[in-house]
């Protein structure tokens, strides 16, 4: 009989053991990763979710977006730990509704209604031909990864409405649009279903031209982060506080550098965790900058600082690592060159230099590469440009690293050109591994490679589309 019982009691310990197991919700561990990119899902796609925002449920954030690869979709991604993005679900497509068959969707936005039990999402609507719609569309779901009922498109209260967000201050949810063809931004107060627009709360900042809001609040303090009307082009975000979203807001203020690390606000979100609330600034840096397309765009992501209950701070990091379960967020700023050095700059197939043919000082010469001859032709200085885009200047002709006639096209060859603040002069450079970078152009998204390949002194520099090859690599060295 005790050895039954004592069985028995182990056989009751272990269930309970293995229930309480499964009780606990799985803590997601810290993450890395590279800042100003492409974010990959889990099956190495892009990640299609551009204009969007982040709500969390449960243990999961779920990340809303434009998908524009090839067929338009509202999509939804889910994370445990903001760094491992599952493709759930095409939550919205030109199929929902005979109005979105040839309609663009901008700048979904979902919120939960508690009252309700329902996730609403917001977006702004317009033809697919012009902006002349300018509308917002509401859809809403019982599920968080739908299906999503559409229930249509309207001008709220009359205004003409385009870029947008919604935000949820603990049952109370507001729609915050660019209005009068981007010269104004409204703040409306939704009904208490989240479905429709009851009332214009208040009208900010006539005639600025604040476009892309993103609101937030911290402690007692409501944050709106904006940035300028200048379409594709990145410009200055700023932001504004009030101690109540129907209060009087403050003035605006500048934050990031002058083009917001070439990004545009799109959400900031709360990571609530067991430490502290952090509050993660997410922007678009939309590929059209460049003349790509919107599903080539990338995304910037950076922790927003505070020196004090009102102010915000928005500083440059390479990499962030975030631990969702502490709420910690930490910057690394790890460039991959010092902007005060000089260097010489050496392809890994070839082992020449870059410089500039003969040695010419004049706009337009050539981009060739060379045995190392101690030339100061073969010396460059790097300038940071904004968010790890970086001019190439040559130390003996004061010109810059150049694309010839902001070509695109693969084989455009490699010149030096006055500094003129073009894309074309622009360049990021990408880790390719042991101690290997490639120098990808900011306009044409193609990287520096010499020739044919070729080993030969006086080979051209031109730019082509990357496919791996050492002959696109290079390395730096600096020089007195």
């Amino acid at each position: 009989m005790k050895s039954k019982s004592r069985l028995l009691l182990a056989y009751v310990l272990t269930v309970a053991l293995a229930l309480s197991l499964m009780a606990v919700p799985a803590t997601a561990a810290p993450v890395t990763f590279d800042n100003g990119v492409q974010f990959k899902d889990t099956a190495g796609n892009p990640i299609q979710a551009h204009g969007g925002g982040i709500l969390k449920s449960g243990s999961y954030y779920y990340w809303f977006g434009e998908n524009r690869d090839g067929v338009n979709y509202v999509s939804v991604y889910r994370s445990a730990d903001l760094k491992n993005w599952e493709l759930r679900a095409n939550v919205l497509s030109k199929t929902s509704s005979p109005e979105l068959a040839t309609a663009n969707i901008e700048r979904p936005k979902v919120i939960y209604n508690a009252a309700t039990n329902k996730y609403v999402m917001w977006m702004h609507k317009e033809n697919g031909v012009d902006y002349g719609d300018a509308q917002v569309a509401v859809a809403s779901a019982t599920n968080i990864e739908g299906p999503y009922t559409y229930h249509g498109s309207f001008r709220p209260l009359g205004y003409d409405s385009r870029d947008m967000t919604v935000y949820n201050d603990n049952g109370t949810a507001y729609l915050i649009s660019a209005t009068r063809v981007n010269a104004d931004l409204n703040i409306y107060r939704l009904t208490s279903d989240f479905l429709g627009v009851d009332t214009l709360v208040s009208t900010l900042w006539v005639g600025q031209y604040r476009e892309a809001p993103a609101m937030f609040k911290r402690g007692s303090t409501y944050f709106l982060v904006t940035s300028g009307a200048t379409g594709w082009a990145p410009n200055q975000a700023k932001y504004a506080t009030a101690s109540s979203i129907s209060g009087t807001w403050s003035g605006l203020t500048n934050v990031g550098n002058g083009n917001t690390y070439n990004s545009q606000s799109t959400y900031v979100l709360p990571i609530e965790g067991s430490s502290t609330t952090s509050f993660l600034y997410m922007g678009d840096r939309w590929a059209g900058a460049w003349g790509g397309a919107v599903n080539t765009s990338e995304y910037v992501w950076l922790p927003i600082t505070f020196p004090s209950s009102t102010t915000m701070t928005l500083d440059w990091a390479d990499q962030l690592t975030i631990d969702a379960a502490t709420g910690a967020i930490t910057g690394t700023v790890a460039p991959p060159v010092n902007t005060t050095s000089w260097y010489k700059i050496t392809n890994r197939a070839s082992s020449k230099l870059l410089g500039v043919t003969s040695g010419g000082t004049a706009d337009g010469v050539q981009i060739e590469q060379y045995t190392d001859g101690s030339w100061t032709s073969q010396h460059w200085q790097f300038t940071d440009v904004g968010g790890r885009y970086y001019t190439i200047k040559n130390r003996n002709s004061g010109k810059v690293m150049d694309i010839t006639s902001s070509s695109v096209a693969d084989g455009a060859t490699v010149i030096q050109y006055t500094s003129n603040g073009g894309l074309n002069q622009q360049f990021r450079i990408l880790s390719a591994g042991s101690g290997y970078f490639k120098i990808m152009n900011v306009k044409s998204r193609k990287v520096l490679y010499i020739t044919g390949g070729s080993s030969d002194n006086g080979a051209d520099a031109i730019q082509w589309t990357d496919d791996g090859s050492t002959n696109k690599h290079f390395s730096f060295t600096t020089t007195s």
